[in-house]
């Protein structure tokens, strides 16, 4: 077990952002360098947009070795990378920063995340056909990573069609033997879907705490109950979204998966180390006051 006390010789890596208190992050990370015997601590940064290019300047300065970047830094941050990974570049954000050499290398996390949750829980997107709703960031790390696994078809979908439009053509650019396509997120839209699909993916934050009452997928729409629904909100677990699409018969993935895995990747860009996402996974059902017993 790693000595709880932070001092001189401790590896500091953190998360920047704007809130950060509620993050469960630290307690992950944290959790994962005490399993592995590291001297390492991880510490929530609050910045403010507009000290964003101060705070990486420290960062540098207090020999950080590297920090997550949670909204609203992810697009800011980008501009002060010496280098960007394939999926930054392409997806247009930065979840992950690490210092090394001198040099700040971005990264985005987020895109096998989200394709690691998919296959822990037995999804393997490759050959499918795939509705995502939401067309923001989330969204452009999803869709990278179904490319990358070469899902069949993507079809985008959100309120404002124009969003999705944009995404699909920066994405198309990258992947040009993808088929992707944009609708509008409207109850006729999702109906002429029918049974044509095999994922389902909430990118939004609709139905995440404060609001779980709410969801993405209009009540007037049949649920395919043959096709897998994921959701990337993980608090609450089990969202209006998840709960109706497992009443109807779907398979269902809760979003803890990709933000424990989206760690555990920037963890092992940190450290050189594979953690046990086991220990990752506990910590942040603890902070959402889970008994691990009850998703056993």
């Amino acid at each position: 077990m790693a000595n709880s006390t932070i001092t001189g010789k401790t590896t500091l890596v953190g998360l920047i952002g704007w809130p950060v208190e509620h993050s469960l992050s630290p307690a992950m990370h944290n959790a994962a360098f005490a399993q592995l015997g590291l001297d390492w601590a991880y510490v929530p940064l609050p910045v403010q947009p507009s000290n964003v290019r101060h705070a990486l300047q420290g960062l540098a300065a207090l020999n950080f070795v590297g920090v997550n970047v949670t909204v609203p830094h992810k697009q800011a941050v980008i501009r002060y990378m010496d280098e960007l990974s394939d999926a930054a570049r392409i997806i247009g954000a930065v979840n992950t920063i690490h210092l090394k050499d001198g040099r700040m290398l971005g990264y985005n996390t987020d895109a096998v995340g989200f394709l690691n949750s998919l296959l822990e829980a037995g999804c393997d997107p490759k050959g499918r056909r795939v509705s995502v709703l939401g067309a923001g960031g989330a969204a452009r790390a999803v869709v990278f990573a179904l490319c990358r696994a070469e899902a069949d078809a993507v079809t985008v979908f959100n309120r404002t069609a124009e969003r999705a439009a944009f995404l699909v053509d920066d994405l198309a650019e990258a992947f040009p033997d993808s088929r992707l396509a944009f609708a509008p997120l409207t109850s006729e839209a999702l109906r002429q879907m029918d049974h044509h699909v095999d994922l389902v993916v909430n990118t939004t934050s609709v139905g995440m705490s404060p609001h779980p009452e709410n969801c993405p997928w209009p009540e007037d729409v049949p649920i395919p109950n043959d096709a897998t629904f994921c959701d990337l909100v993980y608090n609450p677990l089990e969202t209006i979204f998840l709960a109706r699409a497992r009443l109807a018969g779907a398979a269902t993935i809760d979003g803890l998966g990709m933000l424990v895995h989206q760690g555990a990747y920037a963890f092992q860009q940190w450290t050189g180390q594979q953690p046990n996402v086991e220990v990752m996974r506990r910590a942040c059902m603890a902070g959402l006051k889970i008994d691990p017993q009850v998703t056993d």
